[in-house]
């Protein structure tokens, strides 16, 4: 068994902000509370993602101040905030009043960025994907030398960070020496490949991968299809898409009782 199998089955789902009023997103976020989802997160653009570039979007951390305040047990976060869009200091901040005003449920999901328009219409240098890489690893540890110089200090002994990419070379080692959590793509056999890696620098900066929690995305794929195989490679933290505006919550509930029924067996 290897060490991250520890983990449970937890099931996230990412609600797109984008292409519908915000009172819609404030239901879903609700919703999948009361079904009983782990954790919500957003995502951190500032242009929808896909349909026209002018339809309706929001922005991702005044996002997550609201729904700390309008939910009360469910985990939230951005998939994943950009280091290059705001100070890592002021990022940290940020990050420690949400925090706080959800009484210890976020998870400070961090990324180095990758779309161009985001970047350039709001007057971030793009720069190449190796320099993006550079700053997410520079930005670490100013993130954490504030949490640490802040009061109050965050509200759980330790805030979760969640490192986002599959680059092998240098954002997996990025994760193994920052990361609680690294969020991976790729179907079970890629992300068994990757989990390799990952403990790989584990032991080459002298981590215990047992420490950092594996999560993926699923796009439209039950549990029946992908539950097994993914779990079976030690990814345990499933997140899901939520689109609006309908935003149907049919594939959560599968997902859900996947999740039940698998931790039960455990």
């Amino acid at each position: 068994m290897r060490a991250y199998e520890k983990y449970p089955v937890r099931i996230g789902v990412q609600i797109q902000p984008q292409r519908c009023a915000y009172a819609e997103i404030r239901r879903a976020a609700a919703r999948l509370e009361e079904l009983g989802a782990d954790v919500i997160m957003n995502w951190d653009h500032f242009f929808p993602q896909y349909g026209a570039d002018d339809d309706l979007h929001y922005e991702c951390w005044t996002m997550l101040g609201a729904w700390a305040e309008a939910t009360s047990k469910i985990e939230l976060g951005p998939l994943v905030s950009c280091v290059a869009y705001r100070n890592p200091d002021l990022l940290a901040d940020m990050a420690r009043t949400v925090d706080h005003i959800s009484e210890g449920r976020l998870i400070l999901g961090l990324g180095a960025g990758w779309s161009e328009k985001d970047f350039t219409e709001y007057g971030y240098e793009f720069g190449t994907p190796g320099s993006r890489v550079d700053g997410l690893a520079g930005a670490l540890p100013r993130i954490k030398r504030r949490l640490g110089l802040l009061n109050p200090q965050p509200y759980r002994t330790k805030l979760p960070i969640l490192i986002g990419g599959n680059g092998a070379r240098k954002t997996l080692r990025i994760a193994a020496a920052h990361a609680d959590i690294w969020h991976g793509f790729g179907d079970a056999t890629r992300l068994a490949e990757l989990h390799d890696i990952l403990d790989g620098w584990c032991a080459a900066v002298g981590r215990d991968p047992g420490e950092i929690e594996r999560s993926t995305r699923v796009l439209w794929k039950s549990p029946d299809e992908v539950g097994s195989s993914l779990t079976a490679v030690g990814s345990r933290f499933i997140n899901l898409i939520l689109q609006g505006p309908k935003f149907d919550t049919g594939q959560v509930r599968d997902w859900l009782g996947f999740r039940d029924d698998f931790n039960r067996s455990e």
